[in-house]
């Protein structure tokens, strides 16, 4: 059991409970910053190709979904300590602000590399708006009646990644790309705004100067090279530079000693860590971090191939690519939404986890069976399968962690379980396109080979014979089915790994983690929700 040392014991607790009326405004404040958060880290995909085409960076376009992936990843850890040193409030609304100003900076972007950075911004914001989401749902509803509230916010991640694929492809088809972005900005603001007067607040005492000090800034610095400097090499390895390169093998040398004095710095010399390894003393803590992990792998990988074989295999248009993605992310928002009535109702969350794996790892063996001939209605069976094992796992993790979590570390698990979900993401990105790009290569006859350097932008077929166009979209197919193919064991060690994961209920982790008045606290506002 992770046990608190004495500067844990010293942060504020920011739990309060609030009664249904109040709970309802703020909770549309904070399903509309989720809902936009989604929108935006997942509605590029489907617009890639057309980015790719209008900055002309079809042998580098993946960065736009690394790089945010990247950025986020290395921040998300952070929110967790900042938001107990700080509150949770502060640091929310600055991340709100942030996404609105790297939104309008991507809107007009002048070059590829410019919108890379940007995506980097986004990223970053991403990660905060995510994180404080949970943690403030964390603090204004009893675990108990959690998995109520937090399946309805997974239900607007799923409405995110309904809303966000399709605009974008709109966009993208019959105007232009840039002005998915000029939509979201002003959105995030008024979500901002709203935020700031809504979203409660129960300040952090203490000098500025002394919070500053608690900050893990050893941790930090270690931490940020160790991920930029192994996940960029990884990224990029085999595609955009040999793996014997002396800068690649020095930038895996580099962070793999950084990962481990990060290790030792949370371990033996930060005061307040923001990767506390105690956690991971809790067995089934340790497991269901593992698994996000894995499943950020898969999960993000499904969201980004899944039109490139739409588009480039089937050459459908990006609005009809987004239109096949919504019996995923409809059928993830539905289920979300039902298992967390489940887990309150039940005040279970065994049996929702392990169907949800189950049915996640038949969705995605299934989508191997992808040619180029699979009707529209296959299709959207395998995504609606897909999306109905998704939405029993995300955010049902999520209450399953808090319910095996201390709450003196609740916070900083939300946002190490956020972190190792978009690390995962990061990492699955990256060696989805590397896979991608040497199956395409291989698959390709010689003379096209060159074709493969643009894995994600598909080059118009008219200017090819009609052999070459079948072998241009038979490779294209033979690399993707070599992406879903290798997501199926992921989800399938998940599934496994559930054995490890003991239900335990919800009522008695909330007792004992608090002290008599906190409790009586509690029970009195579950009478009110």
């Amino acid at each position: 059991m992770g046990s608190p040392n004495a500067v844990e014991l010293k942060l504020r607790d920011q739990t309060n409970i609030l009664p249904l009326k109040r709970l309802v405004i703020v909770y549309a404040t904070l399903s509309l910053s989720l809902f936009i958060c989604y929108a935006d880290q997942n509605g590029i995909g489907v617009a890639l190709p057309t980015i790719a085409r209008d900055l002309d960076a079809g042998d580098t376009i993946s960065w736009a979904g690394t790089s945010s992936l990247i950025a986020n990843t290395v921040f998300q850890v952070l929110y967790g300590r900042l938001s107990d040193i700080f509150g949770r409030k502060v640091i929310y609304l600055s991340a709100i602000a942030l996404l609105v100003v790297a939104d309008v900076l991507c809107s007009i972007a002048p070059n590829a590399y410019a919108f890379y950075v940007f995506r980097g911004m986004a990223g970053v914001a991403n990660g905060g708006i995510n994180s404080l989401t949970m943690m403030i749902v964390s603090d204004v509803v009893t675990l108990k009646q959690r998995g109520k509230y937090q399946g309805i916010l997974g239900a607007c991640i799923g409405l995110g990644n309904t809303f966000g694929p399709l605009v974008s492809g709109a966009f993208a088809q019959y105007l232009t790309w840039r002005g998915f972005f000029w939509l979201l900005a002003p959105m995030g603001a008024c979500c901002a705004v709203s935020g700031w007067f809504l979203v409660p607040s129960k300040p952090v005492e203490g000098h500025v100067m002394d919070k500053v000090k608690l900050i893990d800034w050893w941790g930090i610095l270690t931490g940020t090279v160790a991920i930029i400097l192994l996940l960029i090499p990884i990224s990029g390895g085999g595609a955009y530079f040999e793996w014997t390169s002396p800068m690649v093998i020095v930038m895996l040398t580099i962070g793999a000693v950084a990962l481990v004095a990060f290790l030792l710095v949370e371990a033996f010399i930060s005061k307040l860590p923001m990767t506390p390894l105690s956690m991971f003393t809790i067995t089934p803590v340790a497991v269901m971090l593992a698994q996000n992990l894995v499943f950020g792998m898969a999960y993000y990988s499904e969201l980004y191939y899944l039109p490139l074989y739409f588009e480039n295999v089937r050459g459908w248009s990006p609005i009809i690519s987004a239109s096949l993605t919504i019996p995923l992310v409809i059928a993830q928002a539905a289920m979300s939404a039902l298992s967390g009535q489940y887990i309150s109702w039940a005040s279970r969350y065994g049996e929702v986890i392990w169907s949800g794996y189950a049915i996640w790892t038949l969705g995605a063996g299934l989508m191997i069976l992808f040619d180029r001939n699979t009707s529209a209605v296959v299709i959207i069976f395998i995504t609606l399968v897909t999306g109905l094992g998704v939405g029993n796992v995300f955010q049902p993790v999520l209450v399953a962690l808090q319910a095996h979590a201390p709450r003196h570390q609740r916070a900083v698990i939300i946002s190490n379980r956020n972190f190792l979900r978009s690390l995962g993401g990061a990492a699955g990105l990256a060696i989805s396109a590397a896979i991608l790009q040497s199956s395409l290569r291989g698959a390709l006859p010689s003379e096209l080979s060159y074709i493969a350097k643009n894995a994600y932008a598909r080059p118009s077929l008219e200017s090819f014979t009609e052999s070459e166009r079948e072998a241009i979209v038979d490779a294209y197919m033979t690399g993707l089915r070599t992406v879903f193919t290798w997501l199926v064991p992921l989800i399938g060690f998940c599934l496994l790994s559930c054995i490890l994961v003991k239900d335990n209920g919800l009522e008695h982790r909330e007792n004992d983690a608090k002290g008599p008045e906190a409790e009586s606290r509690s029970s009195k506002s579950d009478e009110k929700v």
